[in-house]
């Protein structure tokens, strides 16, 4: 018996400059990511001042989805996908992103994806910004700092909302709209919001007044879309990973719970239409002087979103420090504990399957709306033997997290919309540029180098996944 409503949304999640390649196809612009070189999970990605000789960057190329997209739309039916979550390429549909006439070959592209996709009785589900804004945006007008990209990104959702408005029922605005939060670090800041800190800058204030102009964006596109097709379920895409006090020592408890409500007050704002009360108090306490109007607050409570799309992939650990402030707030600095609890991945990451069930109370708990988990899954070195990829550890890691999305819904109540597994195809890696770093479970033929076929092959994983969404995730073995 499952627990899981009969339209659970079954599928797989990938972003457009991750596996689409066609990097300068048919008027494709630049993106923020076609100038971040390659790296590993010991050699940091790179952000050059344009495309450069001589330098490998991965994302150009990816896995040529762009040129494939017939056929692998025909084995993500096989596998028995009834959704599918990728992103619309901006420099796609407008390639500098300040033009005021779209790109139609673009534009065209996801025409004949959207409708390759539903043919298979596949649902888009659509993020319009997924690390893979306009580099124009970034050298011309210093990206998300500018509060002209609101009315740049607003042109592109109605374009879009517009031309897919049949066929497009899911949307996101913002993919990992509060990394930058939580982060602060140059790949997140560049990443999220095109933002390159300049000498003296404070770099907080500069991503809060990114991170709120963004916000205003989210909340006008909402609305927007609302107008277009009343029928259309928007929702945000934050990042979750559950921050846990490293003792029962109040000061950590406090500590984790500070470090909950700054990473997701991004939430709060797309969810709730406002800023959290603790959070104001430190932008006058910091004398930010944010540009925040009165007509900014009445977009956002006018815009708030539908449900909540969320990552999983980790939770962390933390605990206050000696000299702790009395605000609890160490931006970008928070001390990370390594839970002694739990396994990591190759890459680090804590594996931890209650994190997910923990997480979806959190957010039920917060806010009471449907949620969508949209990522989750085992980055991965796979080995090919006699043409097989065995891939038990990747079974077991969605099976643990699977199940505790069915202890969610079933024991807590939790409203759960769908899921939609991370990389279900191998794709370049966000962090570090990796094909190596494997989620799928469709392999592609590629390398860290950029050697191979291409070719797609299933792994273990494929046919585990196939039976799990068959039986609408009743029987996990």
């Amino acid at each position: 018996m499952t627990v899981f409503p009969k339209d659970f949304l079954w599928g797989g999640a990938v972003a457009a400059h991750q596996f689409e390649g066609g990097w300068q196809a048919d008027g494709k612009g630049v993106s923020i990511a076609d100038v971040m070189t390659a790296g590993d999970n010991k050699t940091a990605r790179r952000i050059t001042s344009g495309v450069l000789p001589g330098e490998n960057y991965p994302n150009h190329d990816a896995i040529d989805f762009y040129h494939h997209y017939h056929e692998d739309v025909a084995l993500f039916a096989e596998l028995g996908l009834n959704c599918f979550r990728t992103s619309i390429a901006w420099s796609r549909i407008f390639p500098n992103g300040d033009e005021t006439e779209p790109n139609e070959a673009g534009l065209k592209f996801y025409d004949d994806l959207f409708d390759d996709l539903l043919a298979h009785h596949i649902e888009p589900v659509i993020t319009l910004s997924h690390f893979e804004m306009p580099y124009h945006l970034v050298t011309e007008y210093g990206g998300w700092r500018n509060r002209k990209l609101i009315d740049f990104f607003v042109r592109f959702a109605t374009v879009v909302f517009k031309r897919y408005k049949d066929k497009v029922k899911y949307w996101m605005t913002f993919n990992e709209i509060n990394n930058q939060v939580g982060m602060m670090n140059e790949w997140a800041l560049f990443t999220n919001s095109g933002l390159v800190i300049k000498d003296g800058e404070n770099t907080e204030q500069v991503m809060f007044q990114a991170a709120h102009y963004e916000a205003v964006a989210s909340a006008l596109a909402v609305q927007i879309g609302h107008q277009i097709n009343p029928h259309f379920e928007i929702g945000c895409m934050v990042a979750m990973g559950p921050t846990y006090a490293a003792t029962p020592n109040p000061n950590d408890v406090m500590k984790a719970e500070r470090a909950m409500q700054t990473n997701y007050y991004l939430a709060d704002v797309q969810v709730k239409g406002k800023y959290p009360a603790f959070l104001k108090r430190y932008f006058e306490r910091q004398q930010f002087n944010l540009d925040m109007t009165l007509e900014d607050e009445d977009i956002l409570r006018a815009g708030t979103v539908d449900y909540i799309g969320f990552s999983y992939y980790a939770s962390h650990v933390t605990q206050a420090t000696a000299d702790e402030p009395a605000d609890f707030m160490t931006m970008g600095k928070n001390p990370e504990v390594k839970n002694t609890t739990l396994k990591q991945s190759a890459w680090g990451w804590e594996i931890d399957p209650v994190g997910l069930r923990y997480a979806l109370n959190w957010f039920s708990d917060r806010y009471d709306l449907p949620l969508f988990i949209v990522e989750n899954g085992l980055g991965a070195f796979d080995q090919v033997e006699d043409g097989k990829i065995y891939d038990d550890y990747r079974i077991d890691y969605l099976r643990q997290h699977i199940e505790q999305m069915k202890l969610a819904v079933d024991i807590d109540g939790v409203q759960l919309m769908g899921y939609t597994p991370w990389g279900f195809i191998d794709l370049v890696s966000a962090g570090t540029g990796q094909m190596d770093k494997r989620y799928g479970v469709i392999y592609v033929d590629k390398n860290d180098a950029g050697e191979g076929t291409l070719a797609r092959s299933k792994k273990d994983s494929f046919a585990w996944y196939q039976h799990v969404i068959e039986t609408n995730g009743a029987d996990l073995d």
